[in-house]
Formats: structure tokens, C-alpha cells, sequence
């Protein structure tokens, strides 16, 4: 297991070391530590949160097309290659297929407690003072506005209406990443977030209060 972990984590490196939306290797890497440490405190199978942690964001939908079965895909065969157990292959795109936000109506549960851990570290990574750089960084990459008053964030109510809205940078926070907190599995992924969750709403009175020359 500690080869195919090892395998693994040189395969995605080398497929996302030159992203520059957010979603590249050091994310998966946070990503992977973070879910490692909520999984020994909260006693999750490590070898399952591991696997899934490195391969969350390989063809990721938002990269391939809005094709949501991507990345489960890629990661089944990625894995079926390196003969890992089939059990460990299904439950680690079990988790995949998952993990990702589809919109502030849309639930998305967690079977597992693995899978639960690496959800609530993935949504960590989006929030704090990394969630704020990515967000302006993908904003970037997308070409959207920072910010625009007339634009009102959207509560998105399904995932399709998820994939399709635009909007501003800003509105990010709104639609997605404001609501993360209160959407934790694991007690740890709660503590963990509550700290972060503060920061980004402090930096947003900050930013609104400057755009409006208050401060």
C-alpha cells in the first residue's frame, strides 16, 4: 500500500504541478495532510483517506468538460493499474464522485466516515487565508469580475445551475464558500473550520468597506 500511496502522490504531482487556478499540487498535498490529521483523530481507515486526497481533483468536472464521472473514472483506472484491492478502488471513487459542493440546495452526504473526512479537508482548503488566495486565483483564471455591486450572489438549487453560473469573484464567498462551515462532518473538520470561517468574514467587511471608500 505504501508503494501504490507513493505512485500515486509522483502521478498527480507531475499531472498538476502547473496549475494555476487553485486546483494544483499543493492544494492536493494540504489537502492530503489536513485529511490525514482530521482521519487519525476521528479513527477513519488512513490508506482509503490518503488515496482519496491525492486523487480528489484529477479531472476534476470543472476541467473536464462538466463531466462529473471524470474524475472517478480516471482514478478508477489510475489505481486498477497499480493492482490495488478492488474494495479499497470502489470505495476511494465512492468518495470522488461525492466530495465536491453542487450548489447551496444541493446536499451532498458523505456514506463513510473516510469519505467524510476528506470532504470536510478539501472544504477546509477553501477557507481561511488560502481559501481567500484560491478563490481570487480561479476567479483569475475564469475571467470573472472581482466584483460588482449589481450582481447578486445566486443560491444555486442544483448542480446544473452550479456548473452554468458566472457571476463575480466575490460572489464566490456567498454562493459556496460562507456556507462550508456549517456543512462539516467530523468534529474535527467543525474545529477547524470555525477559526477559518471567521478570517474570511473578516477580511469580506474589510474588502466591501475599502471598495465603498469607508476605509
Amino acid at each position: 500500500m505504501h508503494e501504490i500511496i507513493q505512485e500515486t502522490a509522483a502521478h498527480v504531482r507531475g499531472l498538476l504541478s502547473g496549475d494555476s487556478s487553485g486546483h494544483d499540487w499543493f492544494h492536493i498535498e494540504r489537502v492530503r495532510l489536513t485529511a490525514l490529521t482530521i482521519g487519525r483523530e476521528e479513527g477513519a481507515d488512513l490508506a482509503v483517506v490518503e488515496l482519496a486526497a491525492l486523487l480528489h481533483d484529477v479531472a476534476d468536472w470543472k476541467f473536464a468538460g462538466g463531466d462529473h464521472t471524470a474524475g472517478p473514472r480516471a482514478a478508477r483506472e489510475w489505481l486498477e493499474r497499480q493492482g490495488a484491492d478492488a474494495a479499497l478502488i470502489n470505495h476511494v471513487c465512492q468518495i470522488i464522485a461525492g466530495l465536491s459542493f453542487k450548489g447551496a440546495g444541493v446536499p451532498t452526504p458523505m456514506a463513510t466516515l473516510e469519505g467524510q473526512v476528506v470532504q470536510d479537508a478539501d472544504r477546509l482548503d477553501a477557507l481561511g487565508a488560502i481559501g481567500i488566495a484560491r478563490t481570487f486565483a480561479y476567479g483569475g483564471h475564469k475571467g470573472q469580475p472581482m466584483h460588482d455591486p449589481a450582481i447578486a450572489p445566486q443560491p444555486h438549487a442544483s448542480f446544473d445551475a452550479y456548473k452554468r453560473g458566472g457571476g463575480t469573484t466575490i460572489n464566490h464567498f456567498y454562493e459556496k464558500l460562507l456556507l462550508l462551515a456549517e456543512r462539516m462532518n467530523t468534529r474535527t473538520g467543525k474545529r477547524l473550520a470555525a477559526q477559518r470561517q471567521q478570517y474570511m468574514e473578516r477580511f469580506l467587511e474589510q474588502f466591501l468597506a475599502e471598495w465603498k471608500g469607508e476605509r
